[in-house]
């Protein structure tokens, strides 16, 4: 870490988030050409939005047990939960409604850890990958960092469907000022 970084970073009670100080030197990094993702220190957080949703069995439950789970992920906590939506799913064959939240995570996990952190959640809730766009127990997808974007082939965050899902974006609006 240099010497520039090191002295702005401060030792606060609750070291969850970016000082003004380290805020102001990741801005000047990024307007300078540098690459944000590339460039993190190991303490940076950012807000990452997960939309849960639910079509099987005790939906409410399997998203209840998601927000417990996001809640114990390392280096991170639930800052905000957006009410729960009801909607009918996107395509694939025909299946019950689903149930939907948004939450707002602050997290030091880069993407793709949490990513296989969410991934891990979801096969726990009993997630069987059988059938694209069939019904599941529980489906949690980055929708959006505040502060990065991913662009491989394992994640694309903004997610791909953030545009067409109506529902993700007035749950983004209810998160308020976090969004």
């Amino acid at each position: 870490m240099s010497l520039e970084v090191a002295a702005c970073l401060t030792r606060a009670d609750d070291a969850r988030s970016l000082t003004p100080c380290q805020r102001q030197r990741f801005a000047r990094r990024r307007s300078a050409g540098g690459d944000l993702r590339r460039a993190r220190d190991p303490r940076m957080r950012d807000i990452a939005f997960i939309a849960l949703g639910s079509n099987v069995g005790d939906r409410g439950a399997y998203l209840a047990q998601a927000c417990a789970a996001l809640a114990a992920l390392p280096e991170s906590r639930l800052l905000a939960m957006s009410s729960i939506d009801e909607t009918e799913p996107l395509g694939g064959p025909i299946q019950g409604a689903y149930l939907n939240q948004m939450v707002a995570l602050e997290t030091a996990l880069e993407p793709h850890a949490l990513l296989a952190a969410l991934q891990r959640i979801e096969r726990d809730a009993g997630r069987a990958r059988d059938e694209r766009w069939g019904p599941r127990t529980l489906d949690l997808d980055i929708v959006k960092f505040a502060q990065q974007e991913v662009h491989d082939s394992d994640l694309t965050v903004p997610h791909p469907g953030l545009d067409t899902r109506e529902f993700w974006r007035r749950e983004i609006g209810q998160l308020g000022a976090i969004a």
